[in-house]
């Protein structure tokens, strides 16, 4: 009966024409049934969806002539949902990864991605990088999911290597650290946090990432920028992030 008042609710919602079907719509339509009812989507296109629904042919019927009661044939006049999302502007930096693919001078050297490659312009993956992968395929792990703060261990074991052994603020448990899908996870999880308990605006280096920005505003912070990196010199702006920092009101992000 779902599959029934399924199809009906189908013939009413939609701008279709009911009509008797052919042979040619059942050829190779594929059915799912209930009730000795079915619902078949047949010839399914990017411009046209045709959907069948009648009673099943017997088990002996070797054809399926006048299987379908009705067919709804509804042409599809409207552009796909997604065609109304725009595009969002080019990163600086994956744009450049995206004109080196298209370059065909044989001498190119990718440098967008801070990765390591071979002579070929391949991934190289690091001898010590494929032990440890070894390391942990002997551990035969269970694979079981983590809380939702991420795996205790590799929590602890970042942030020591992040801050150092020595770190007295992380000795003194000042310092808290979650897993997070990614960097890129991470700063949004982290922009809605501190969005949630009343920040309204966060610092972030000039330049940054691309995406960053967005991901900020997006989160509903204002993004305010300190000074970072010299074009002229293509150094750091040493003495301009000092004076940003310094003039950055106390308890920001």
């Amino acid at each position: 009966m779902m599959l029934r008042q399924a199809a009906q609710a189908l013939s009413r919602r939609l701008p279709t024409t009911a009509r008797r079907s052919s042979p040619s719509f059942l050829a190779t339509s594929s059915s799912v049934g209930i009730d000795n009812f079915v619902l078949t989507p047949v010839n399914l296109q990017s411009k046209r969806d045709i959907w069948v629904w009648g009673s099943p042919p017997s088990s002996s019927s070797s054809n399926r002539r006048g299987f379908a009661d009705a067919v709804v044939d509804h042409e599809v006049t409207h552009d796909s949902h997604w065609s109304q999302f725009p595009m969002a502007p080019p990163d600086p930096i994956i744009g450049l990864t995206e004109a080196y693919l298209k370059d065909d001078f044989p001498d190119k050297v990718n440098v967008g991605v801070g990765a390591y490659r071979c002579d070929q312009g391949m991934p190289f993956v690091l001898p010590v990088v494929r032990e440890a992968e070894n390391e942990l395929v002997a551990e035969e792990l269970d694979h079981e999911y983590s809380g939702i703060a991420g795996c205790p261990n590799f929590v602890d074991v970042a942030l020591k290597f992040a801050y150092g052994d020595e770190c007295v603020p992380l000795k003194e448990n000042r310092v808290a650290g979650v897993q997070t899908l990614s960097g890129t996870g991470g700063l949004r999880v982290f922009g809605e946090v501190l969005h949630q308990f009343g920040h309204k605006h966060i610092y972030v280096p000039n330049p940054t990432w691309g995406n960053h920005i967005p991901i900020f505003t997006n989160a509903g912070l204002e993004v305010r920028k300190y000074r970072y990196y010299d074009n002229a010199t293509s150094n750091l702006d040493f003495n301009g992030l000092l004076d940003d920092l310094q003039a950055i009101p106390e308890g920001s992000c």
